[in-house]
């Protein structure tokens, strides 16, 4: 008998699953899905995640043979986690604190993994800040049986351009597969609202989607807030529009809450805005559209326009879409500093596998192995969740990412704009100047806020504590910051990356 352990996700092609597999598709949702789950192992075994589309990640328990199989989705979206105690047991799970609960778990602190999280500002690669408590990559299965751990990987992003096609084949190619899966995305008798900031991923999602109302953050500082922007689009599809005034001191307020709930500790900033959204989007609803992916998948950040300059050298220094501190200013701040843990081993793999393929290529692909599972994926899946909202992310599927691996990076990014073809598909649903409207990024009045006493009176008072001591040289850490107050730099990211951490130790070191 196969046992449905932990699972988490939804599987968006389960019409043809249950046709195929003969299961009642007037089935529950959570009855179908863990029905399609267990009826594919049976069926396809290790290569049942190749007949899926959507956002998963499950253990299984075959009590006939006392054997586990774990699996997690493509490009990570969801989570999950293994850990083999002393007595040679499997725990496992889509969240760490129910492996901690479990006989056998012992709880230390992985030091090594504070030297990559100071460069990259999240938890990337397989380990985790909890001594060891693995991730399950992306496109990895488990097999635990007889005592022996067997890791598979059963998906690679692989990219082969195809020259023979125009821009305006690629841009309908895009249109036309979105429109595809949007009637998969969810099921008829479900209502969605849509995340919708000023950029066009959001806007696009929005104007194929069926939500009739759009929720959007914004601030007082009027040159951050993109909830203006977004009000026009909103008004222009004839749709609702709500919007979270994020205040400063809620900010501050909630990031204990955030990070405990994130499991390890994110140095980005806007997952703590994200957080306030999605509280005040779960009042009045449950599921929520969002459009992450499309940057990665089609060369979204401006950064990508500098590839064919960086070219080979890229090797040597990019590690994803966050690189805030240096080795050398590492080891000065670190009490504990170790010489071979360095982030650009975590992505060795992936240049090996992109050799001989355009920088750009190269570029995109450690950020949709690394940037995404570590930083994007796992702030939406955690802190949706936490909040009571089930999100779902339309650009994330293999059959847009598919498109994306053949197109030529010159319809990605070329001089003028990012995200070329993207944006010319968007522009059938949308006016040229939402469409083609720079990138701002989902912007945080955190550079204002962080340098206000009103505001940043823990920060100080961790920066200078027992338990930063623990880790940092006191003075080389509050000279960052002092210089960041008065004026002198703009470092509060490296000021925020070791207050998030700092606030996570606490969370699950000092106060469980």
């Amino acid at each position: 008998m196969i046992k449905i352990c932990d699972y988490r996700g939804h599987i968006r092609n389960w019409r043809g699953l249950c046709e195929e597999l003969g299961i009642d598709g007037t089935l529950s949702r959570e009855e179908r899905e863990k029905a399609i789950i267990v009826k594919a192992y049976e069926k396809w075994g290790r290569k049942m995640a190749d007949h899926f589309y959507g956002m998963f990640a499950f253990a299984l328990y075959d009590t006939e043979n006392d054997k586990y199989f774990c699996l997690r989705d493509q490009f990570g979206t969801k989570p999950f986690y293994y850990y083999i105690t002393a007595d040679n047991r499997l725990l496992c799970g889509t969240y760490i604190r129910d492996i901690m609960k479990q006989k056998g778990f012992v709880k230390e602190l992985n030091v090594d993994m504070l030297q990559i999280y100071m460069t990259l500002t999240y938890v990337a690669g397989e380990d985790t800040f909890f001594k060891g408590v693995k991730k399950l990559m992306p496109g990895h299965w488990l097999e635990f049986e007889n005592g022996k751990l067997t890791i598979g990987r059963y998906w690679t992003p692989e990219f082969k351009a195809d020259d023979s096609k125009s821009l305006n084949d690629w841009a309908d190619e895009i249109h036309d597969t979105l429109k595809n899966i949007f009637p998969e995305v969810k099921d008829q008798d479900e209502t969605a609202e849509s995340f919708l900031s000023g950029g066009v991923d959001s806007s696009y999602v929005l104007a194929m989607s069926d939500a009739k109302r759009a929720d959007s953050c914004g601030y007082d500082e009027e040159r951050f807030d993109e909830s203006r922007v977004a009000a026009k689009t909103a008004e222009l599809l004839n749709v609702e529009h709500s919007v979270a005034n994020i205040q400063p001191k809620d900010f501050f307020d909630i990031v204990p809450f955030v990070m405990y709930n994130m499991e390890q500790p994110l140095g980005d900033a806007s997952a703590i805005v994200f957080t306030l959204g999605c509280k005040a989007t779960a009042e009045h609803t449950k599921l929520c559209y969002s459009g992450e992916g499309a940057d990665e998948f089609f060369g979204g950040y401006n950064m990508y326009r500098n590839a064919e300059r960086y070219g080979e050298n890229l090797k040597t220094f990019y590690v994803g879409n966050t690189n805030i501190m240096k080795e050398d200013e590492k080891q000065r701040i670190l009490k504990h500093y170790d010489p071979s843990v360095l982030p650009v081993n975590l992505v060795k793999y992936i240049y090996d596998e992109t050799e001989g393929l355009d920088p750009l290529t190269k570029m995109s692909d450690v950020d949709i192995q690394i940037w995404l599972e570590g930083d994007i994926y796992l702030n939406v899946d955690k802190m949706s969740t936490a909040c009571g909202l089930e999100i779902r992310m339309p650009l994330t599927d293999r059959r847009i990412f598919d498109i994306a691996s053949r197109m030529p990076s010159k319809y990605k990014v070329n001089e003028e704009t990012n995200k070329v073809a993207f944006r010319t598909a968007a522009a059938k649903v949308l006016p040229e100047e939402i469409a083609f409207r720079k990138k701002l990024g989902f912007i945080v009045p955190i550079r204002i806020w962080l340098a206000d006493e009103r505001y940043n009176s823990d920060v100080r008072a961790k920066f200078s504590s027992d338990m930063a001591a623990e880790f940092f040289d006191l003075d080389e850490i509050n000279a960052i910051f002092n210089d960041y107050i008065g004026g002198n730099s703009d470092n509060w990211r490296k000021v925020w990356t070791i207050y998030t951490f700092l606030v996570w130790y606490e969370e699950y070191f000092v106060k469980r």
